[in-house]
């Protein structure tokens, strides 16, 4: 029963870590997309 309970809180823990970075990639993204657009303007 510990052995399943260590193996879920590994996948739980990789889904996070995973999440996060997509979700800074996504900022990442949008950040470069307003900058392009500022600098159409100007």
């Amino acid at each position: 029963m510990t052995n399943v309970r260590i193996i879920l809180l590994t996948l739980l823990a990789s889904f996070l870590v995973a999440g996060c970075n997509t979700v800074k990639g996504v900022g990442r993204d949008i950040e470069s997309v307003g900058q392009a657009g500022s600098d159409a303007i100007n």
